[in-house]
């Protein structure tokens, strides 16, 4: 029995090394980046490269700036860079002078890429379907079928859309294709796609197929959303805060002093005491009632005896028992805000009374 389990679970052990070697070993040819050739999903170009080495091409993949120098790229070949947004200004600058006499297709290259490239052109939306019209016979009466392109408004190029082309003549070699879905396994079959991907980048032996990366890109190279801003955006800002500041010249209007106007009603003192008290004996709320009255006198008192508004109840107190000569405890159980509540009206009658009795003493005495 021992013998038989150790042989099991040398067995499972065989498959499960065998299971990671195969998954490794197939994650190594795949990749999920849109137009990488090593892509099988919709949005990837694998079918495309395939189609290209069975038709005797020579496709050489490199991934970094550092590979595509290695590779000294001749006039022989071609050089196809997709995920041109991750495209910097020195890794540019190297795809330059490493691709020098090769035909270089740059696949739909975002603002901050032409800018670095040409900073004449500007990229627009494009007709979903364009017919080659150009000076190269390789694309004569041949449609690009796409969900989405743009145009570049170079004036050379093929496939005209929207005063534009959407494959357009850049300098040094260089061309953009402003189609990259037709590329796509998902697309490459619609219309001519697959004709025109073919004569673009198989017309020589050798295809150098450059996916480029931010890895590739300097320390002080950091992207942002000014990056990818057209040109034309910072004057339209400046233009629109300017015409923002004068409407608000225009039409701003300047406050002048409050004016005044007189009351539709006049409301006598003694109603509205009255009401108020009609509300605090509605709502049987005596304790309010009681603190309400102890605070006017209070308050009262406290400018009499000058002293001020900002008086503690315990001051005033103080201050009249030296005044009238009486006990604090006795003026306290009248004018303190700690003093018992009145249980009945009755008694808060007498309080408002013993109140008033002992305002007047405070200004006769």
């Amino acid at each position: 029995m021992r013998r038989n389990r150790v042989w099991f679970m040398v067995g499972v052990g065989v498959v499960l090394a065998l299971v990671i070697a195969v998954w490794a070993g197939s994650d190594e040819q795949r990749n999920a980046t849109p137009l990488d050739p090593q892509n099988p999903d919709p949005d990837g170009a694998q079918a495309l490269a395939q189609v290209l080495e069975d038709e005797g091409v020579d496709v050489t993949i490199v991934r970094s700036a550092d590979a595509l120098h290695d590779l000294e790229v001749d006039s022989r070949a071609t050089v196809v860079v997709t995920s041109t947004d991750q495209l910097a200004p020195s890794t540019i600058r190297r795809l330059r002078d490493d691709t020098t006499g090769a035909e270089v297709v740059l696949v739909e290259p975002p603002h901050h890429v032409l800018a670095e490239l040409d900073r004449r052109l500007e990229a627009g939306p494009a007709d979903d379907e364009t017919t080659g019209d150009c000076d190269d016979q390789r694309f004569d009466d041949l449609t690009i079928t796409v969900d989405s392109a743009r145009a570049y408004d170079t004036a050379n190029g093929c496939f005209p859309s929207d005063g534009g082309f959407v494959l357009a003549d850049g300098r040094d070699d260089a061309s953009y294709l402003g189609a990259g879905q037709a590329l796509t396994n998902d697309q490459v079959l619609r219309g001519d796609n697959a004709a025109v991907a073919l004569r673009l980048l198989g017309s020589r032996d050798r295809l150098v197929w450059y996916v480029p990366t931010y890895d590739d890109a300097l320390d002080d190279e950091a992207v942002s959303l000014w990056t990818f801003a057209p040109g034309w955006l910072a004057p339209s800002l400046w233009l629109t805060a300017l015409a923002g500041v004068a409407l608000i010249l225009w039409r701003g209007r300047r406050l002048g002093r409050l004016a005044s106007e007189p009351l539709p009603v006049v409301v006598r003192a003694v109603e509205t005491t009255r009401s108020r008290g009609r509300m605090y004996r509605r709502s049987d709320d005596r304790g309010y009632a009681a603190g309400a009255l102890r605070a006017a006198a209070r308050h009262r008192i406290a400018d009499h005896l000058r002293l001020g508004r900002g008086a503690s109840a315990a001051e005033v107190v103080s201050a009249v028992a030296r005044h009238l000569g009486r006990r604090e405890e006795e003026i306290g159980a009248l004018l303190s805000p700690t003093a018992p509540t009145p249980d009945s009206d009755p008694t808060l009658v007498r309080l408002a009374q013993e109140l008033t009795q002992l305002m007047r003493e405070v200004r006769r005495g």
